[in-house]
């Protein structure tokens, strides 16, 4: 029912930058939280970063100061800045959208295609 379109991956060096993208559309009334997730081959997927209606973040330790998660007003585009890039970085990253209960992020069943990121040292 929703559709998620990420892009702005690519191969980068270590340190350098990239701005990733997600695009949602289709038949919703409200996006209450949006969120980044990356998997590597081989690896666990992993919650990489949350941002809730009312502006609130939260990131993994992983990335914390090196990646910004941010949205338009309208929660329909959604941005993951990420600076001084690492190998360990690698992945391919997925958005998706989803809600707090409890106080964890809880991702509903959308997913897009992801957009891959190489990270060479």
């Amino acid at each position: 029912q929703v559709q998620l379109v990420e892009s702005g991956g690519g191969l980068v060096q270590a340190g350098g930058s990239l701005r990733l993208s997600c695009a949602v559309s289709g038949s919703i009334f409200s996006i209450n939280a949006m969120g980044w997730y990356r998997q590597a081959p081989g690896k666990q997927r992993e919650l990489v970063a949350t941002i809730a209606s009312g502006g609130n973040t939260n990131y993994a330790d992983s990335v914390k100061g090196r990646f910004t998660i941010s949205s338009l007003n309208a929660k329909n585009t959604m941005f993951l800045q990420m600076n001084s890039l690492k190998p360990e970085d690698t992945a391919t990253y997925y958005c998706n959208t989803g809600h707090y209960y409890s106080g964890s992020y809880r991702p509903y069943d959308d997913w897009g295609q992801g957009t891959q990121v190489t990270v060479s040292s």
